[in-house]
């Protein structure tokens, strides 16, 4: 079902919420209903049908309208609504940003960092995949994209902890879980040791994403930072 079938179901939900219908059965004509949704009597009825048919409700015909009640699944379907709405008004800073940088070649260190095995173990437990061994590098230039990519240090993060190996001492990272070019998952990771400035964003992802998404040097390319919500 897309998003735009499924936000219709929830309006319409509300609506008999507001008259009362999750507390209890309610008298409804399509007359009423279609008057306070502001849509025609035969969309309103359409609506209700399609309601029922997904079990988001009850309803029982009669000559004076239609008696109507908000089954437990409708229910359901309006307390993640709810309780979506108070975490993004509760919370002090926004739940997505957005980044567009320019593909580049970096400096083919992140395949000898990302296959070392506390760093792997970590990347799987703590962002649920995988990664190939190598980043994708990207590069900002916009200043929209270069205030935001700041903003991102003033945010909690996914921290993969660092350790010493062979004498050598690798450096706590910093990860964001991110969407790339809104189709494949991935994570932006931060080391606090890196080789580049905050200009410079490096992506993995349990794919080669410069072959999934055909990339190639000096293309366009739009990641959805998701930032850790913390419990008010």
């Amino acid at each position: 079902m897309n998003e735009r079938k499924e936000w219709k179901k929830i309006y319409f939900l509300l609506k008999l919420a507001e008259l009362g219908a999750h507390r209890g059965t309610r008298k409804v004509s399509t007359e009423y209903l279609a008057e306070k949704i502001s849509f025609s009597q035969q969309t309103a009825s359409r609506h209700l049908i399609e309601l029922e048919r997904s079990k988001l409700i009850t309803r029982q015909i009669t000559p004076d309208g239609s008696l109507i009640k908000i089954t437990p699944k409708g229910l359901e379907y309006l307390t993640k609504l709810y309780s979506s709405l108070q975490r993004i008004i509760a919370f002090t800073h926004p739940s997505v940003l957005a980044l567009e940088g320019t593909v580049f070649t970096g400096l083919g260190e992140g395949a000898y960092y990302i296959s070392k095995k506390f760093y792997k173990e970590q990347f799987k437990k703590k962002l649920g995949f995988d990664p190939y061994p190598g980043t994708l590098n990207l590069k900002l230039s916009d200043g929209f994209d270069l205030e935001t990519r700041k903003e991102l240090d003033a945010y909690p993060a996914i921290e993969i902890k660092g350790f010493i190996d062979e004498n050598r001492t690798y450096g706590l990272v910093k990860c964001y879980k991110v969407k790339i070019n809104n189709k494949i998952s991935g994570a932006l990771i931060f080391a606090l040791r890196g080789h580049y400035d905050f200009s410079v964003l490096e992506i993995i992802a349990p794919v080669s994403l410069r072959k999934k998404l055909h990339l190639n040097e000096g293309q366009k390319v739009k990641i959805e930072v998701f930032l850790p919500q913390d419990e008010p």
